[in-house]
Formats: C-alpha cells, structure tokens, sequence
C-alpha cells in the first residue's frame, strides 16, 4: 500500500490495524470516533498541530518492511517446498 496526504484514516486501519500506533503516538487518540474514519491524514494533522509529511514517511516505511518481510517468508516457504 502507498500512503499519500491524501489517505483515509478509515482505509488505512482497514488495510492493517496496526497502524493505529501511529496515531496514537502523534496524539490521535479518537481513530473510533465517525468523524475522524472519514478524515485524510493531512486533515486529521491539520486538527492535532502535526506534520503530515512525517507521517506518510513513517506509515509507507512500515508498509514496505512489511511487504519486504511477507515477501522474504513467501520466498523462504518456496524454497522449502
């Protein structure tokens, strides 16, 4: 997944959960609320005094290890076959 300023909160969390950390380390406590799942990343930094430039780095860098690590497990199960 490639994250942009311009991402759904609500898309992000339903790609992976555990993205919600992010959040919560930049003060975005309220990933429930209605108003926020509808929210891109750079409203919803706009509202909290945060840098949406940083958190789009942040997000696509953890979803490239992540990519990297499933495709390093997938290439580890095929050579084991």
């Amino acid at each position: 997944m490639v994250v942009t300023k311009d991402t759904i909160i609500s898309e992000l969390l339903t790609e992976d959960m555990d993205v919600a950390p992010f959040f919560f380390d930049i003060g975005m406590y309220c990933l429930g609320c209605p108003a926020s799942m509808s929210e891109t990343i750079e409203e919803a930094c706009a509202v909290h005094g945060t840098d949406p430039d940083d958190l789009v780095d942040d997000l696509n860098d953890y979803f490239r290890r992540k990519e990297q690590a499933e495709a390093e497990g997938a290439a580890a199960d095929t050579a084991q076959k």
